[in-house]
């Protein structure tokens, strides 16, 4: 409730397309070092296809994310969550396997249901908030989701230990459906809003919305973002947030004008990462290629041969890099992975 970055978290591989443990590992140091609040695995950046049979490999992300957690000793708020789909019984088993490993809430992703009724829907998360909080997903029909209506959203916000919601739809009507439903609930004060548009991360943060309603006007705002976007340039997603937080406890129409004009080289460097131009085809690799230059993956393979940079990606993402330096964290990442190599070579 307090709001904090929750990076998607990417899935590492061997040129054969094995797991990359070593590496695996390390992305979640790197989002822990970093200062996220959280890690968000068997997403759509850990790839949906951990779940094939042939790959098996939704357990064993989830294992490696909470070891590297717990040996981090944190003294500060971390949350894991895990991604959850299919139907009800898929999803049931899903959260169990994540309540095992210590997960604290579970991303269930509504996508692939686009049969059933939005009542089989609500009943669903039912069955599913009685096995773990839930953090609700609202994700946009162009990569598998679908629109609901704000009677959907209004019975949504009701169920018991619905926690936070991710919304994702890339469309400011059906992100006000959600947000207007909040603030008519009576868990208004009890359910986190997260940012998924990727194509207007920092208007949401900054956006405080105001709603007249039967108790007078109430005020939703997103606490925080759980972004693939954030995958990469975390350290930097941090900062941003921090920003926002200062700009919304101290409002001045200098720091405003600053974090709008960021807002749009924001977008500009999401478009290259997540391949809008294509149908987001390229959306895991240009993640992928971004963490491979800074030397956190090797490649950037995925499980399907068919998941790869589009035409003119590499060169978008280069051109990002030549525009907007500021927005990378290079520099951070170069002096977590050299504290990385002297440690593993000069152990205590």
């Amino acid at each position: 409730m307090q709001g904090t970055v929750i990076p998607a978290h990417p899935l590492a591989l061997n040129e054969d397309r094995s797991l990359d443990e070593y590496h695996q590992r390390l992305l979640t140091q790197y989002y822990i070092a970093a200062g996220a609040g959280g890690i968000a695995v068997a997403v759509h950046s850990t790839q949906f296809e951990i779940r094939d049979p042939e790959v098996n490999l939704f357990e064993k992300v989830l294992q490696l994310a909470s070891e590297e957690v717990e040996k981090a000793n944190l003294t500060r708020p971390f949350i894991k969550i895990c991604g959850i789909c299919g139907p009800t019984a898929q999803a049931v088993n899903e959260a169990s396997i994540a309540i095992k490993h210590g997960y604290h809430a579970g991303l269930l992703s509504m996508g692939g249901l686009r049969d059933w009724t939005e009542d089989q829907i609500l009943e669903r998360t039912r069955r599913v908030a009685e096995i773990m909080p839930v953090f609700g997903f609202y994700l946009q029909p162009s990569v598998g989701g679908r629109i609901f209506s704000y009677d959907f959203w209004s019975k949504f916000v009701e169920i018991d230990n619905v926690v936070a919601i991710k919304c994702a739809s890339f469309n400011r009507y059906q992100t006000l459906d959600v947000m207007r439903a909040l603030a008519n609930s009576s868990r208004k004060h009890e359910v986190a809003m997260y940012t998924g548009n990727d194509d207007n991360i920092v208007n949401d943060l900054m956006t405080i919305y105001r709603f007249p309603t039967e108790e007078g006007e109430i005020e939703i705002e997103f606490k925080g973002g759980l972004l693939g976007h954030w995958a990469v340039w975390t350290r930097k997603a941090v900062e941003l947030l921090d920003q926002v937080k200062t700009y919304k406890q101290e409002p001045s129409a200098e720091l405003a004008n600053q974090l709008l004009s960021h807002a749009i080289a924001v977008t500009d460097s999401n478009a290259a990462l997540f391949d809008p131009s294509h149908n987001f085809h390229g959306c895991i690799s240009g993640i992928h290629e971004v963490l491979r230059k800074q030397g956190l993956l090797k490649g950037i393979w995925c499980i399907s041969p068919k998941e790869s940079l589009s035409p003119g990606q590499k060169e978008e993402i280069d051109r990002i890099y030549q525009e907007y330096p500021n927005l990378t964290d290079d520099e951070f990442v170069s002096t977590f992975l050299s504290e990385k190599l002297n440690l593993i070579s000069n152990p205590q």
